[in-house]
């Protein structure tokens, strides 16, 4: 028993010896990381002006679905006598994290891209500002958002399950906070956050589309809407819904940065699951309904039902 005891010691010393001489390695390794750094061989942003947190934006995204549904998700209790208390402190705090990620998106750019000064504070207080100005106005195009989701959907019990459980509902809601900073120009904040609700959804929606009211996703998983798609008003679209460009060349880039490269679904269409339409030329009329599966890259006139025939079934 004694003579297994001190092998047993000895091993360990020997095991442990030997990870320190794997260890020793580590300082040279992380000079050869450094030398990559600094001849451009990586990409890196080691700077002294901090750059945007990723962390705080999720923290703001999700404060801000607080205050956008009040009472929904707020860990404490809400009520008429203590919610101007409490959406004033949230307000108050999110704002201060808010104008603070702007501010740093902003001067990200002035130094990354030697811009001249864009007064970075000022204007990450002012769009901040802004964005909580526009926030009743987000609440009434979401509560549309939701009223056709429920309108819509038998197997929804009520609106309140919706606002809690549909992933649709969540990344409209991001997708709408994102667009309108978007639309104030604010770099790298936009998309963050709806890469954010991308990565826990499933449905991944540019901030620089533009979607009109009434809008519902359908169960969500797989839904793709581009950067220059445009969505007019009451229009569903189901899960696997692609809304993209026609094949890019490997310059696009630049060549297409800006441009319309995805298409306009007008009023009151419907689109089913597994559904592509590309192309910024392409245009879908207003009542139109695209089928299960179908794959367009050109314009449908409007009251069009396009659907795919039946494939036919082999039974063996």
């Amino acid at each position: 028993m004694e003579k297994d005891r001190h092998t047993q010691e000895t091993s360990c010393r020997r095991d442990a010896g030997r990870s320190s001489s794997f260890r020793a390695h580590l300082p040279e390794i992380v000079d050869q990381i450094v030398r990559s750094c600094e001849n451009r061989q990586c990409c890196h942003h080691t700077a002294y002006e901090p750059i945007p947190s990723r962390e705080s934006v999720i923290e703001i995204v999700e404060g801000l679905r607080d205050v956008i549904f009040p009472g929904y998700f707020n860990r404490n209790r809400m009520d008429p006598v203590n919610l101007k208390y409490m959406l004033g402190q949230s307000v108050s705090g999110l704002y201060d994290m808010l104008a603070e990620q702007i501010c740093r998106s902003i001067r990200h750019d002035c130094f990354r891209y030697e811009k001249p000064c864009m007064k970075c504070e000022e204007q990450g207080q002012e769009i901040a500002l802004a964005l909580f100005r526009s926030v009743p106005d987000i609440q009434a195009m979401l509560s549309a958002d939701v009223a056709a989701a429920y309108e819509g959907d038998p197997a929804a019990a009520s609106e309140d399950e919706i606002i809690f459980s549909y992933p649709g509902i969540f990344a409209i809601m991001v997708y709408r906070v994102a667009h309108r900073l978007f639309e104030f120009e604010v770099p790298l904040l936009p998309r963050i956050m709806t890469e954010y609700a991308h990565s826990i959804t499933g449905i991944d929606i540019h901030p620089g589309a533009e979607i009109g009211t009434r809008f519902v996703i359908d169960h969500g998983t797989g839904v793709v809407i581009g950067e220059t798609t445009v969505i007019g008003h009451n229009v569903r679209v189901y899960q696997g819904v692609t809304l993209g460009a026609l094949s890019l060349p490997k310059d696009a880039g630049e060549r297409l940065r800006g441009k319309k490269r995805h298409p306009t679904i007008e009023d009151d269409v419907i689109i089913y699951s597994g559904a592509t339409i590309l192309g910024g030329d392409t245009v879908i009329g207003r009542r139109c309904v695209i089928g299960g599966n179908v794959w367009l890259t050109a314009s449908i006139p409007p009251d069009t039902r396009v659907l795919m025939e039946p494939p036919k079934l082999v039974y063996r």
